[in-house]
């Protein structure tokens, strides 16, 4: 079977990585993106968890923020729920090309300046125009001044990002955002060729920036163009690409090592082809196949990338969207903790501990 590779060196800089076979499992839910506060704990957010608590039940789609406390070495973290259903439904419903139940997700969060900052989309799937991947019409940022207790959800339009830039994560560093490589904060966007932005199976990943007292003036935010830093949305270049099989990833910086890490994700089917979520057949909570996982380190959040690892069949049910905490990362980088999500019956708060090999 010939699976689908990246395009990118191998990496010079980091030999592999090793997975303990043990993972922590913890509460219902996907995406978790996640960001360190100044009060030493992580704020997570995660969606869909009212569809996949009660049996795949087709209720419309929820977002609860966590506050998740020590450290996984130890044997466990304190997950705590602080928020559901952040979003009005009826609002939610109300925007525009989004689907009938699940029409919200969350994308990115940050801590900066002591304010939380998630950014929102709206969202669409099972459409044929867009070979049945998930796609974000247009997203938005939201604050919290509480660390996730409560949100101001028109701290922007709903229209704030739309086209390629929607789905945005944010790079992460240290604890309310401390080691960042300089005042602006940086975010990444999953899309298509086409300029549409999706969460999964898209084509290239492209990057904007803004200063980190600026966050919410969207005349501010200008997009990376390849030799510098531009506000037109639309000389956006890619800063990763791998054609059909581009996850919304994230981007976290390991300062014990001095590099940026990136896991991506790309759904395929039992032929090795790239074979979006809701492609074909979709049995309730699973996507009946596994996805291929692909690790990859810069010096640079923009890159260039060097690949380090790929597993071709990761989790029996599809992983997806893998991220690295800085909050876990050992002092010396080496040791790291993945917190991913995954379908069917493990559709929770996965996390799993991985060494570096240098």
């Amino acid at each position: 079977m010939n699976f689908p590779r990246p395009n990118y060196p191998q990496s010079t800089f980091i030999k592999g990585i090793a997975f303990d076979e043990s993972r922590l499992i913890k509460d219902y839910g996907d995406m978790w993106a996640n960001t360190w506060a100044d009060d030493d704990s992580l704020c997570v957010v995660g969606g869909d968890i009212e569809v996949f608590s009660e049996g795949c039940d087709p209720e419309p789609s929820v977002m609860n923020t966590w506050r998740v406390e020590g450290h996984p070495a130890d044997g466990d973290v304190d997950v705590k729920m602080l928020n559901h259903r952040i979003i009005d439904k009826a609002f939610a419903a109300s925007l525009p090309e989004t689907h009938p139940n699940n029409n919200i997700k969350p994308d990115g969060m940050i801590f900066v300046n002591g304010r939380l900052y998630m950014s929102v989309s709206s969202m669409n799937y099972g459409e044929v125009s867009h070979g049945y991947r998930q796609r974000y019409p247009n997203s938005w940022i939201i604050t919290s001044d509480d660390y996730g207790q409560t949100w101001d959800t028109h701290a922007t339009p709903y229209d704030f990002f739309s086209g390629s830039f929607c789905g945005a994560t944010f790079v992460q560093f240290g604890k309310n955002n401390a080691g960042a490589r300089d005042e602006y904060i940086y975010a990444a966007s999953a899309c298509g060729y086409n300029g549409v932005s999706y969460w999964e199976n898209a084509d290239i990943i492209i990057m904007g920036r803004v200063r980190n007292d600026m966050i919410l003036q969207r005349d501010a935010w200008e997009f990376y163009v390849g030799n510098g830093w531009d506000a037109d949305q639309s000389k956006a270049v890619p800063i990763f690409e791998y054609p059909t099989m581009t996850g919304q990833n994230f981007i976290h910086y390991n300062a014990g090592i001095g590099r940026y890490i990136m896991g991506n994700y790309g759904f395929l089917s039992d032929q090795g082809e790239p074979r979006p979520y809701h492609a074909g057949e979709f049995t309730k909570c699973e996507t009946r196949f596994p996805t291929q996982l692909t690790l990859f380190e810069a010096p640079e959040p923009w890159g260039p990338w060097s690949i380090f690892h790929t597993d071709d069949k990761w989790n029996k049910y599809g992983g997806y969207q893998p991220s690295f905490p800085p909050k876990w990362m050992s002092a010396d980088g080496l040791e790291m903790y993945m917190l991913s999500s995954s379908s069917d019956k493990e559709y929770r708060f996965l996390v799993q501990r991985a060494v570096l090999r240098k």
